[in-house]
Order: C-alpha cells, then structure tokens, then sequence
C-alpha cells in the first residue's frame, strides 16, 4: 500500500472513532430519594445517533440528590441535598466518564433548608446554592481536590409579593451565571424579583456584591424559577412557574430591559400551572419550556435573533407526569425530559429545521427524575 493510500486509511479510522465516541455521551440523573422511588445519582450512557440509553452505574446513600452541577473539565459534580432546617446541604463528587463512577468526597451546609438548585463558575472557584426554603444563598470554595469548604458567603433575601399562600417570604429558585460569569442572577419566586450579584472570583471572602442595576422585577405573582440566555447573550428568558408567562429581557451586561411577556400555556388553558424548566437549543434558533401542573407539555417557541421575541410554533405532550426539568443532547438532535412523577425520562427526537419534537419511543425508567445534565 503507497504511503498516501495509508494515511488516507489511518485518518479515515481516526475520524470514524472519534464519531463513535461523540455520539456516545454520559447522561447523568439527579433525583428525589423520599419517598423510595429512588437510590441518588443514576448515569446512564446515552446514544446520540440512536436516541438509545443504556444503565451505566449509579451512587446510593445519598439525600435527595435533585438538582446537579458539573464542572467544566468534567471530573466533579455537586449536587444539593434537597431537606429541611439543618440538613441541607451540597455533596461534591468525583467523576470517571469512562466507567460512570462517582465518588463521594464530602458534604457541606447550604446554610439554608430546601436546596434546589446550585451552579458552578467555569474555572471551578466557587460553587453557589440557592436555598428555596431558606430563601437565600451560599457561595462555597471549591478546594483543590475538588470538595467544597464551608460557606463563604451568604446573602439572605428580603421581601414578599401578591399571593400570600406561595409568595409571603422569599423563595431562591436558581443561582444562574450571565455568559461572562461577571454577573449571577438568582431568581426569587417569594418576591417576584431576578436579583443581580457582581461577581469576582479573587475576592475570597465577599465574591459577590449586590448589583441594582442589573436587578430585574416580573409581574406580581408570577413567581420566576430559572433563567435561559440566547447564545449571543444579548437576550434572557424568565420561566415563571405560577403564571406560565415567560419574561425577555434585553441584556446589556449592565442592565435587564423587558421587551416582551408571553404565555407558555394552550389558548383557553384552565387548569392548574407549575411552569418548570426553560433552555434555548444549541443553534439558538429555539427556545423550549415544560409545564407541570394539569398540562404536563413541552412549549416550542421561535426566537428572532434580531429582537430576541419569541413566537409559540407548537408544543409537545411530556409523555408523563410532572414535567420539571428537561436536557437538549449537545448535538441538538434529541431532547430528554424527566417526568417526576411517573418515574420516566422521555426521549424525544427534535427537527432542527421546524423545532418541532418527536417521540422516539425509548424510555428511561428512574425513580423521581428531577435533573438531568450532560457533562
């Protein structure tokens, strides 16, 4: 065989592998231990070409493991350990891709009951978890073997907003990252507000400072639970869970400005509403949304990249019950939606051209899904 022919040959396996292995992704599963359904961490490997999972492995013992971070070389994962008064807290892991292994490397205090979401920078400093039954947040270091030290910030929340039953204190739903990582927003369900922390990483005992200029308001009683930002991060997505409306926010880097409020839910929709999730589609074309309550659905939007409005295209039964959080592959041919309460991860195949979902028929069967993240 002439040398040229060979090298033709070597990169022609070469290519081939690396396309076996891009396709083949880690899917990792947080979840809801009590009451039973569940053991902690799943991690299932996930077929990108196919749309197939397969059981990997899995870490037991572990307190309501709901909502997962994972840093961005991929060996640690955090997850918050979602309990009442005196137990919250975030447990840090390592992580072997190639076998699907966590570790446990210790648990810290949240300094606050009901952790439900927590976020990790890109350069591993810091880990931030918000607090939904203590309505604040914490800002723990990041140590160099991964593991988490005590809290070194904590910001409590003040306030309340119109409905009395959901909304007389505050409630931290997410502590989410501006694509610079110069500013963390935490959406506040109890108050009605998107608060806006300056954040500096070399500061080690006050990374954060309150920026007001940032800070955004919603409508009284619509209770914001997480954020999305368009792939240029000229534009935000507010999902408020208690009115279905999804807020845009022309970003500047220095200021939120609303240009548009839209409904999420069916025309004549008048059932209960508990708006849960939102992500905007790796080519930023598409912005998606689930719905909990009586809806149980997967709102499909358009985005105008010149405005950032959206324009609803069509929506998608979950294929389950409730709805909370959902992943697009990185490729964006598939999107995956846990389903809490009938214990299933949906597959679904998406059409990259029209945004439109379909159901692939493949099934995850996991006790309480309620996060699902791609390393």
């Amino acid at each position: 065989m002439k040398p040229i022919i060979k090298l033709v040959c070597l990169a022609a396996i070469f290519l081939g592998t690396s396309e076996i292995k891009a396709q083949k992704l880690n899917l990792l599963i947080g979840t809801y231990t009590s009451p039973g359904k569940s053991e902690g961490i799943y991690v299932y490997e996930f077929d990108d070409k196919t749309g197939k999972a397969g059981y990997k492995n899995k870490v037991s013992g572990i307190e309501n493991p709901s909502y997962l971070a994972i840093s961005s070389n991929k060996n640690f994962v955090y997850a918050v350990n979602e309990a009442g008064p005196g137990k919250g807290g975030v447990s840090a892991f390592t992580f072997d891709g190639k076998t699907g292994t966590l570790k446990l490397l210790g648990k810290t205090s949240s300094e606050g009951n009901g952790p439900c979401y927590v976020a990790v920078n890109k350069s591993s400093d810091h880990v931030f978890a918000g607090n939904y039954g203590g309505g604040n947040f914490s800002v723990l270091p990041v140590l160099e073997n991964g593991s988490l030290g005590k809290a070194v910030q904590v910001i409590q929340h003040t306030g309340s907003s119109a409905d009395k039953s959901r909304q007389d204190k505050p409630h931290v739903h997410s502590t989410i990252f501006s694509p610079d990582e110069k500013i963390l927003f935490v959406s506040d369900l109890g108050t009605d507000k998107i608060m806006a922390y300056s954040y500096n990483k070399d500061n080690k005992s006050q990374p954060l400072t309150e920026n007001k200029q940032a800070t955004a308001t919603v409508g009284a009683g619509s209770g914001p639970r997480h954020l999305a930002f368009s792939r240029d991060g000229k534009f935000a997505y507010s999902i408020q869970e208690m009115t279905g409306n999804i807020t845009v926010f022309r970003y500047t880097g220095s200021k939120m400005e609303t240009v548009q409020n839209i409904s999420m839910l069916a025309e004549g929709f008048k059932g209960d509403t508990g708006a849960a999730d939102i992500h905007v589609s790796p080519d930023g074309k598409f912005l998606y949304s689930t719905n909990r309550g009586d809806a149980n659905d997967i709102a499909i939007f358009s985005i105008d990249k010149k405005n950032g409005m959206l324009k609803l295209t069509g929506r998608h039964p979950s294929m389950g019950t409730g709805p909370r959080n959902f992943v697009i592959s990185p490729s964006g041919n598939y999107l995956l939606v846990g389903n809490q309460k009938s214990d299933t991860v949906i597959i679904l195949r998406r059409d990259k051209k029209t945004g439109m979902l379909n159901d692939t028929g493949e099934r995850i069967n996991v006790g309480s899904p309620v996060c699902l993240k791609f390393p």
